[in-house]
């Protein structure tokens, strides 16, 4: 039995924003688009999602949006998806997400580190390098493997 995708009786901001990221194929198909991921068979690859089932998370996040379809072809009419301004914003949710899987979930270490471009140094938990201090966003990083890869 699947269960509901709504929580009407919750008046909750959590619960509100389950509705929309919840799914677990919803919240990787945002890593990847945060990881520069835009064209449906690149997701499709990257994922190993059936594409029925990536479809329907691409066109609810186009719905809600925290992606964008932007025509990149004409002839045969292809998109790419890309993130919103809503969509990037979710970048310190999905990071305090990693490190706690980190954290909890990988014994061996975390299979990527979130690497600063600027230096050799690694996102902390207060969205800073470790290495130089800077603070970081979504576009002043690389995911790189870790040494639980």
């Amino acid at each position: 039995m699947a269960l509901p995708r709504t929580y009407e009786s919750q008046n909750c901001s959590i619960a509100r924003a389950l509705e929309v990221v919840g799914d677990r194929w919803t919240l990787l198909v945002i890593r990847s688009a945060l990881e520069g991921v835009r064209r449906f068979d690149d997701f499709q690859d990257a994922l190993g999602v059936a594409r029925n089932v990536l479809t329907d998370r691409l066109t609810r996040l186009c719905d809600e949006g925290i992606m964008r379809r932007v025509p990149y072809q004409e002839r045969p009419e292809r998109h790419e998806y890309r993130l919103t301004r809503k969509g990037v914003e979710l970048w310190p949710a999905m990071m305090t997400l990693l490190m706690w899987g980190d954290r909890h979930y990988a014994p061996d270490g975390p299979p990527v580190v979130i690497g600063h471009r600027g230096c050799d140094g690694t996102l902390t938990t207060r969205f800073t390098c470790d290495s130089c201090g800077a603070p970081l966003g979504p576009t002043d990083v690389d995911p790189r493997p870790g040494p639980g890869a």
